[in-house]
């Protein structure tokens, strides 16, 4: 590590520079732990509740779940009394008496529309008033590559260029307050379960930290010999040792190895802790499993990223009992059991999901009986404090671009929305334009 040559500069500027408030640059110091080298940042605990930058809710927790590979909106979200949805799918379209319907919530009048039958977890939720379906979901011009568009959702521009919009989200700190005299940002990182963070998460200044499993967390010099086990504790948990310059490097190289010490620790523990509700054993629900861990532990960190792969569903995606049919199982069951989590902890209130897929299919099946590269599609805001109930209406089957539904909402004004109403940001700066902001949020 480059730091400056002059050592009373290390406390006054590198420090910030490095750290700002929250992060912790820890590469250099051999006593960090594997991750922390590799990622080069760690988080350090304020106060529970408290905020680094005034007039922010620090409390407020944004989920996002990636349903990678292009899910099948139509049989996600289904127009099921809508005869030319049994016409153009005579073989994966799902019946009428399959389907779960769903009601206009307050009323109890039927609507035309009904979820997956293996979605039963998901109907609970939006039952209880805890899931918004906005309808049509899609931007200009779309693009059926899973890459391009994944990259169009991720940095919200349609060129695909540029940081991540939530990367971009860091960046600005929220309105921009709260910066520190560098000019660093004084804003913890979002955190993604996964070998690599998402691109939507990458900015300039504020890097995501991304890991599969808490043994990151863990000093991997054990390994070596046992014999290494003390010294290296000894030597993290010391802090700054008498005698040392509290201006020079040692001493800002000591402080950094307690900081990542300290937080090494403290996310190994919240990921490894037992949850308070049974999880359904899948790759999602292991994911929020440790989620949930990491808010209950009171984790200073605002957004979390989780994904799940497995809906290019371009031959025998099936009806009720397909590949999808099994994906969306474990979606809804797992989100269902993450919020029962979340209640227990007496947090649930403090956290919304937004669910989406990178594009939807065609609206008529293939010959293979699946679907192939679509377009629009619904996406999918969970919470006690969402709008809830249904946004937008339904895409028409017969007026379509050639093949493919038209979008009616643009994403970016879902996105526009969870800043606005939920991470109190500036969208039109963050998102690089005006979008008229989707309701998220419930009016109080």
């Amino acid at each position: 590590m480059n730091l400056h040559d002059n050592p009373g500069e290390a406390g006054a500027f590198t420090r910030r520079e490095f750290l700002g408030s929250s992060l912790t640059l820890a590469s250099a110091a051999l006593s960090v732990p594997a991750f922390i080298q590799r990622s080069a940042l760690g988080l350090t605990q304020p106060e529970p509740g408290a905020s680094a930058i005034p007039g922010v809710p620090q409390d407020h927790v944004l989920v996002v779940v990636q349903l990678s590979g292009g899910n099948d909106g139509l049989n996600t979200v289904v127009p099921f009394r809508d005869d030319n949805y049994r016409r153009v799918r005579p073989g994966i379209g799902l019946r009428a008496d399959e389907v779960l319907p769903l009601e206009k919530l307050g009323s109890g009048r039927p609507t035309n529309l009904g979820l997956h039958p293996r979605m039963e977890a998901l109907k609970d939720l939006y039952e209880r008033g805890m899931l918004n379906i906005v309808q049509g979901v899609g931007y200009p011009n779309p693009n059926r590559s899973h890459f391009k568009s994944m990259d169009i959702w991720h940095t919200a521009d349609t060129s695909a260029t540029g940081d991540g919009w939530l990367g971009r989200y860091f960046d600005a700190e929220c309105c921009g307050e709260g910066k520190g005299e560098s000019g660093t940002p004084e804003t913890q990182p979002g955190i993604a379960i996964g070998r690599t963070a998402p691109l939507a998460m990458q900015g300039e200044k504020v890097k995501p930290i991304a890991f599969e499993t808490p043994d990151l967390f863990r000093w991997t010099g054990e390994d070596v010999h046992p014999s290494l086990v003390e010294p290296y504790h000894e030597l993290t948990s010391a802090g700054v040792r008498a005698g040392t310059d509290p201006d020079s490097n040692a001493s800002f190289l000591m402080r950094t190895a307690l900081d990542a010490q300290v937080s090494s620790d403290l996310i190994r523990r919240a990921v490894s802790a037992q949850p308070l509700v049974d999880y359904p054993r899948s790759a999602l629900a292991q994911q929020l499993t440790m989620v949930a861990g990491m808010i209950r532990a009171g984790l200073d960190t605002r957004v979390y990223y989780v994904t799940l792969g497995g809906f290019d569903t371009h031959a025998q995606q099936g009806g009720a009992n397909g590949r999808q049919g099994q994906l969306l199982g474990q979606f809804a069951e797992a989100m269902r059991a993450f919020y029962d989590d979340l209640a227990q902890q007496g947090n649930a209130g403090r956290v919304l999901t937004m669910c989406f897929s990178e594009f939807g299919r065609r609206v008529g099946q293939n010959a293979s009986g699946g679907t192939d590269h679509g377009t629009a599609a619904p996406m999918l805001l969970l919470g006690p404090m969402v709008e809830a109930g249904v946004t937008g209406d339904h895409p028409s089957l017969t007026d379509l671009d050639q093949g493919d539904l038209k979008f009616r909402i643009d994403f970016r004004a879902v996105y526009a929305g969870i800043l606005e109403q939920w991470l109190c940001a500036d969208a039109e700066t963050i998102l690089g334009g005006r979008f008229r902001p989707t309701r998220v949020v419930k009016r109080s």
